[in-house]
C-alpha cells in the first residue's frame, strides 16, 4: 500500500508538520509506504490556471499543467490514500494548500450533470488543520474541504488542532501578543497536543484500512 502525505506549512518540526509525521507512523506502522511531499520546499507552482485542458478527453481526470506539482498530483493518483495538512492562514488554509487543491479536485471535475466526477480511482483522505483559534472556530470551512475532497478524491476523516503554540518562547517578540495567553498555550501544548497527536497517528492506521477497502 502506497500513501501520499503532503505537508502545506512552512514550519518544518512544528504543529502542522508534526501531526502529518504522526499519522506517517500510524500508516507505517501498517506496512505502509509513504511518500511524502513538502509544498514550501518545492521548485515552482502556480494554481490552476483555467486552462480547461482537463476537460478533454484525452486528459480527463489529469491536469495538464506541468511545474512542480506534477508529479504530487501524479503521486496521488497513484496511491492507495492521501494524507495533507495545512495550518489555518487568515480564515483559510495556506495558498500552498490552495494551489494543489484547486488542480486536485479541478482535474476530476466534469460539469456533467448526470456524472460530475470523473475520478475512476477514489481514494481515503486525512485532512489535517492547525490553528492558534479554538478547534470548533472554523467548523465550515473544515467541513466545506470535507465534503468537496469526499465528492472527488475520496472518503475523507478530518483532524482540527486549535490553540496551538505558535512559538516556545512569546517573551523574545518585539512587541507583546496581548490576545494569547502564552503560559495556557504552553500547558495546552504539553498536555492536550499530546492526545492529538496520538490521534492523528490512530487516524493513520485507519487511512490503511480504508484504504483496502475503497
Amino acid at each position: 500500500m502506497k500513501i501520499i502525505a503532503v505537508n502545506a506549512g512552512p514550519r518544518k518540526g512544528r504543529n502542522t508538520d508534526t501531526l502529518i509525521n504522526e499519522a506517517i507512523s500510524g500508516a507505517e506502522s501498517q506496512g505502509a509506504e509513504v511518500i511524502k511531499f513538502d509544498l514550501f520546499r518545492m521548485e515552482r507552482y502556480t494554481g490552476c490556471i483555467s486552462c480547461f485542458g482537463c476537460k478533454r478527453e484525452k486528459n480527463k481526470g489529469r491536469c495538464i499543467c506541468r511545474d512542480a506539482l506534477t508529479p504530487v498530483l501524479d503521486a496521488i493518483r497513484e496511491s492507495d490514500g492521501l494524507i495533507i495538512g495545512s495550518p489555518n492562514y487568515l480564515s483559510e488554509m495556506t495558498a500552498s494548500f490552495r494551489a494543489l487543491y484547486e488542480r486536485l479536485i479541478f482535474q476530476n471535475l466534469t460539469y456533467n450533470a448526470e456524472n460530475p466526477c470523473c475520478n475512476q480511482h477514489p481514494v481515503p483522505v486525512l485532512l489535517i488543520m492547525t490553528s492558534n483559534a479554538p478547534d470548533n472556530y472554523f467548523t465550515g470551512l473544515i467541513d466545506g474541504y470535507r465534503n468537496t475532497f469526499s465528492r472527488f478524491v475520496g472518503p475523507t476523516e478530518t483532524l482540527v488542532a486549535g490553540d496551538t503554540l505558535q512559538l516556545d518562547d512569546y517573551s523574545k517578540l518585539d512587541w507583546e501578543w496581548s490576545i494569547f495567553d502564552p503560559e495556557a498555550k504552553k500547558r495546552r501544548h504539553e498536555t492536550v497536543f499530546p492526545l492529538e497527536c496520538k490521534k492523528a497517528f490512530d487516524m493513520g492506521i485507519q487511512l490503511t484500512k480504508s484504504g483496502k477497502e475503497v
